[in-house]
């Protein structure tokens, strides 16, 4: 018999203490982008929501961590829509449908967390700012295989013995990397513009990647 107890919602505690480290992190995010991450301190983002270093350090382990964790939201924003993607795409083409669609969805993603414009704008941030964008590059690694190995259980493949997934992954990372690098130097900030970039910089993927595996 299964169980059919309602999902009762966050109590009250819970509820202040999401409320509580949202607002540690729109503060954070908001002075790196006003003033540059190296030159923000944890007093000043503590200060900027009336609370201790204590309570920032029980959210958040240091300064770098507050600055990616709307990243990771949106990391999985995009995993979510990779793994919704009709299982009859190809490979390229389920990860084109996935970033284009998260895009397309960010703002409802976000909304409870953080302004879309806020994370567009620590994006650029992250792009511009060399110790930001190392972390980043790095981040990125765990993420590819994390693609790959999903990439291969959608073709049925062995991700250690083919290398198609990590092929393709590294391929759409790496057009990810260049419409990021080239955003980030432009003059629009907007979503709508870095999704533009993204569909035409993936037209550029040359079609044997792009062709059925199976």
């Amino acid at each position: 018999m299964t169980d059919e107890r309602p999902v009762t919602a966050p109590g009250l505690r819970e509820r202040k203490k999401r409320r509580t480290r949202d607002a540690l992190l729109r503060a954070a995010l908001l002075l790196f982008v006003a003033q540059g991450y190296e030159r923000t301190t944890v007093d000043e983002i503590t200060d900027a929501v009336d609370v201790s270093q204590r309570t920032f350090f029980r959210y958040f382990a240091n300064k770098e961590e507050a600055a990616f964790a709307v990243q990771d939201l949106v990391e999985s924003h995009f995993v979510a829509a990779l793994r919704s993607r009709p299982p009859a795409e190809g490979p390229l083409e389920a990860l084109r449908g996935a970033v284009l669609g998260a895009w397309d969805t960010l703002e409802e993603a976000l909304c409870d967390v953080v302004p879309v414009d806020l994370y567009m704008r620590t994006y650029r941030l992250i792009e511009s700012t060399p110790a930001l964008l190392a972390v980043h590059l790095r981040r990125s690694t765990g993420l590819e295989e994390r693609i790959a190995r999903l990439i291969a259980e959608r073709e049925g493949l062995d991700v250690d013995t083919d290398p198609r997934p990590r092929l393709a992954v590294a391929a759409f990372y790496g057009v990810m990397r260049v419409t990021g690098r080239l955003w980030g130097q432009g003059e629009d900030a907007s979503v709508a513009s870095i999704r533009r970039m993204t569909e035409a910089c993936l037209d550029q993927i040359g079609p044997a990647l792009a062709a059925d595996w199976r």
